[in-house]
């Protein structure tokens, strides 16, 4: 029989407020904050600070790694590690679209005024233009040499500088990337039409102001740069060019140096943002605080200006009694006028990115609102004044204050420790700063206490006190129901690296880096706290020292056995030593790691030992004769934590190559793999039943494993891991490394395994089309020279199970399924010969006018790809001739259709205009006469029914 075992699959996740990872977004109208959350994308109400949903692909295990939103309604577009991009809904929480063109990282998103084209820049140096409607990529523009950074759409300008979003253009794209570069792209050519060295190193971040006339980009430096738009010379486009004489060589720039601008902050840029509506201009770094910098406008900058001059005059007539005319016409404007420094929004860690709360009007509050995500896991929300302007002079208004801050449902810092209660339905979690008492069924915090710098834990005989060994040496005791710390014993005069309840439940040992193994019972002491008259005369539990057992070396950690016969201590010098728990007498010394054990385990049947070490293995040995029965090369890393199933010989381990690892201790088999978290994993914590694991990360979350009842074999298990290695390694095989390098525009699509499959599912459906048809063809044959074809021939079985479908039918409905991202990419999946038979079925569509717009399509794309073998083959020319026919008086007739229908909207329009409009004017006297002051008391009303 072959032996079967349980899988574990991901249950919960929580603990994570915002990764470090990505952007965070104010949601339109402000009532949700859009915030990364590894994998997931978590939306939190920040007035109740509690998590509304998250937005999930259960296929997906790549992190977050940018957020976009589109301007006209509620769906983001959101970008992942593995260079795939999602589009979610807010009010479905469902992505609609997959889009896969990325080698890397997905580092810069951006969506278009209209919300119909969306731009991806990422780590492979591509920006990639989007079709956010149409759900296909358009094209991919190469020209950087590192990472975008940044990337945003300007319209199209009219002659004369005027910009319209009202007329539909291709318009224009900025970029910049780590090489230093600002490019703008004609995106109705596809190439790049102008490169600015705009800073001596990286460019982190740019924004261009709501007029589009601004652009101010950040860099490594203590300086911003500003710059202005020439939108004449966008709007000639190439002419400007062609219009230079031939004296004239110089060749007008579109984006034009304007002058510096200094900040505070000496570190790079990391988010440069301009308010959607208000003057103001946020800039922030990796410090503590936001700058927002206040944007003059041309008058207020012209009068300042000549009162400046004025001074200099009263200044100088009293110096030499001299005369200066002032022309305010000729002042010059630097940049240090046009944007000065205004306030700073101090937080309580250092910032990861902020957003502004979007108001239509906000003369009326004077306020604006700034949601900033910090690097310690917290989301807070700052309300800061504008300037009010009183007697044409601004006034002042209050400082920054915040108004809510979401932080108690996450740890501020890594998660060293987890413990579970006896009955498992609370989970203890401590940090560096802090201990958490979590519901294991609702995943809610129940208490957040403050404490030293943990490094294990446990839950105490009845689940009511917890305690933890900290990096200071000190035990702390702490009370669940008054979430308060009862005491703390100076334990060791070094980090406690391990402690563990004995098995009777009537003391623990602790195991410390001074060398020495403690022994502690518990007792009742009296409550010395005698200024609260309530607890006068009060019990709490608390430890008594009873005896040491000191080593010669660091202790990392100490382990009872099951039967409290044994105790075995794991010490800096790689080597385990077993002692008889009552007379601590040397029992075994167990060595053969290279590197300390950090971590061991005893079976519940007392017979096994297994160590994980800094070595990357784990060893299983026997605790009869201590000989060592199996050394595992277990992971990547070092093995952080390794844990027996209450009652079996399985293992879990965890390591900082971010696994975790499920192990048969019996037959010294890897059972299956663990992948989820993002960092380190330090702790786990399994169940008495072992049907749930709970591990805790470096990456700040708590992931929740839970035993199914479907059935794993081991075999499948390797056949599954060498697929996914194979998988990986034929897409990246199948990229397009032939393309040259100065190629500026190419297709946008990427192989993947989803095209793949797809490609390959279309083969199949053009095979049985194709054989459905040879069948049907010599049958006809037959039939007409005479010969008995006996009967009809059979159609294929899946013909007839999906309704007696026909071959060119099936094929239809097989490309219909594959989405229209992945359509372009899965027909390059296809050989010429099945290209021959598609073109055959795009015959029959277009004749039969079936989704004429799939059809030209696909047919455009083909003889686009497949140009030089169609022109050498001339018995495919008949066929192309007939499709060309088909497909002309196709598009005609639909053409003909949407003219029809577009003159019906447009004359039931008018009807509902005519019949829904009223025009009211108010009566003129007849003494009146038609003034121009009585023309503008005269009222003009449309009134919409």
């Amino acid at each position: 029989m072959v032996k079967s075992y349980l899988r574990y699959e991901p249950w919960k996740t929580f603990g994570v407020i915002t990764s470090t990872t990505s952007n965070v977004i104010y949601s339109k109208g402000g009532a949700l904050a859009v915030a990364p959350a590894l994998e997931e994308v978590a939306l939190w109400d920040l007035k109740k600070g509690i998590l509304k949903r998250k937005w999930l692909d259960i296929n997906n295990k790549a992190e977050v790694t940018a957020i976009a939103k589109n301007p006209k309604n509620e769906d983001y577009a959101v970008g992942y590690a593995d260079g795939s991009i999602r589009i979610w809904n807010i009010d479905q929480s469902t992505f609609s679209i997959i889009f896969n063109g990325h080698r890397g990282a997905v580092t810069a998103l951006t969506f278009d005024k209209s919300g119909a084209r969306l731009a991806s820049g990422s780590k492979d140096t591509d920006l990639i233009i989007w079709d956010v409607i149409g759900e296909v990529g358009l094209f991919r523009m190469r020209g950087h040499k590192d990472q975008i950074t940044a990337i945003r759409f300007l319209c199209k300008p009219l002659l004369g500088g005027v910009i319209s979003e009202d007329i539909p253009s291709q318009g224009y794209l900025l970029s910049s990337s780590k090489d230093t570069l600002l490019k703008l792209w004609d995106l109705s050519t596809q190439h790049c039409m102008e490169t600015v060295v705009a800073h001596r190193s990286e460019i982190w971040d740019f924004d261009v102001s709501k007029d589009e006339m601004l652009i101010v980009t950040g860099g490594d430096d203590a300086e911003m740069k500003l710059w202005t738009i020439d939108h004449n010379v966008l709007a000639q486009g190439l002419e400007s060019e062609s219009t230079l004489n031939d004296e004239d060589t110089e060749i007008k720039k579109a984006i034009k140096f304007y002058g510096n601008i200094k900040r505070e902050c000496k570190e790079r840029v990391i988010t440069l943002k301009f308010h959607p509506t208000a003057n103001i201009l946020g800039v922030q770094g990796p410090e503590k605080y936001v700058e927002i910098f206040r944007i003059y406008s041309y008058e207020e900058i012209k009068k300042k200006l000549i009162r400046r001059k004025k001074r200099q005059k009263e200044k100088k007539q009293k110096v030499e009694n001299s005369n200066m005319d002032i022309d305010s016409d000729l002042v010059e404007i630097n940049a240090s006028d046009m944007i000065t420094s205004y306030r700073m929004v101090r937080t309580s860690a250092k910032i990861r990115s902020f957003d502004f709360l979007t108001k239509e009007d906000i003369s009326k509050s004077g306020t604006i609102e700034i949601l900033v995500s910090l690097t310690n896991n917290i989301l807070e929300l700052y309300t800061m004044g504008l300037p009010v302007k009183k007697k044409e002079k601004f006034l002042e208004t209050a400082d920054p204050s915040k108004l809510y801050s979401v932080d108690l449902p996450g740890h501020r810092n890594d998660i060293r420790t987890l413990a579970l209660s006896s009955d498992d339905e609370l989970l203890c979690s401590a940090s560096k700063s802090t201990l958490k008492i979590w519901n294991m069924k609702t995943t809610s915090c129940l208490r957040t206490i403050d404490c030293g710098y943990a490094l294990c834990s446990s839950f105490l005989p009845g689940d009511r006190n917890v305690i933890i060994g900290t990096k200071d040496g000190n035990l702390e005791l702490f009370d669940l129901a008054s979430s308060s710390q009862i005491e703390s014993i100076k334990a060791h005069d070094g980090p406690i690296w391990s402690l563990q309840v004995r098995p009777d439940k009537l003391g623990l040992v602790t195991g410390s880096a001074d060398s020495n193994v403690k022994f502690w019972d518990f007792d009742m002491s009296q409550d010395g706290d005698t200024t609260n008259e309530y607890r006068v005369g009060s019990r709490h539990l608390t430890l008594v020292h009873t005896r040491t057992l000191k080593m010669n070396d660091d202790i990392l950690c100490v382990r009872y056995s099951p039967n409290q016969k044994l105790i075995a201590v794991a010490l800096l010098d790689a080597t385990v030593k077993v002692f008889y728990n009552d007379t601590l007498k040397f029992f075994l010394s167990l060595y053969g790691h290279k590197l300390p054990v950090l971590s061991m385990d005893i079976s519940s049947d007392n017979k096994l030992l297994v160590t994980g070490s800094a070595d990357k293995n784990i060893k299983i040995w026997g605790l009869d004769f201590g000989d060592c029965r199996k050394s595992i090369f277990a992971h990547q890393d070092s093995i952080t934590s390794v844990q027996f199933v209450q009652g079996t010989h399985y293992i879990f381990t965890a390591g900082k190559d971010k696994l975790v690892k499920y192990w048969d201790g019996d037959k010294f088999e890897n059972i299956t793999k663990l992948d989820g978290h993002h960092g380190e994993v330090w702790a786990l914590a399994i169940s008495k039943r072992g049907d749930l694991l709970v591990s805790g990360s470096h990456d700040r979350s708590i992931r929740v494993w839970e035993q199914t009842d479907e059935e794993l074999f081991l075999e499948e298990e390797r056949e599954k891991e060498l697929e996914e290695l194979y998988e990986s390694t034929l897409t990246t095989s199948l990229e397009k490394t032939t393309l040259e390098d100065n190629v500026e525009s190419t297709s946008a699509g990427k192989q993947t395994m989803e095209t793949l499959k797809a490609g390959e599912r279309i083969m199949e459906a053009l095979d049985i089309a194709d054989d459905n048809a040879a069948a049907w063809e010599t049958y006809a044959q037959l039939k007409e020279r005479g010969q008995n074809p006996g009967p009809p021939p059979k159609p294929n079985p899946i013909l007839v199970a999906l309704g007696n479908l026909t071959g060119d039918q099936y094929v239809l409905r097989t490309i219909e399924k594959i989405r229209s991202s992945e359509l372009e990419e899965a027909l390059l999946v296809l050989p010429f010969t099945k290209v021959i038979s598609l073109f055959q079925c795009l015959d029959m569509w277009a004749k039969k006018e079936w989704n004429v717009a799939l059809t030209c399509r696909i047919t455009f794309h083909l003889l686009k790809v497949h140009h030089d073998q169609i022109v050498a083959n001339r018995l495919i020319k008949p066929r192309l001739e007939s499709l060309k026919t088909n497909i002309r008086a196709a598009l005609k007739r639909h053409k003909d259709l949407l003219g029809y229908n577009l003159a019906a909207l447009k004359y039931i329009k008018r009807d509902w205009e005519n019949n829904n409009t009223a025009e009211f004017f108010d009566d003129i006297p007849k003494n009146e006469e038609m003034s121009s002051e009585s023309l503008t008391k005269r009222k003009f009303i449309n009134l919409t029914v």
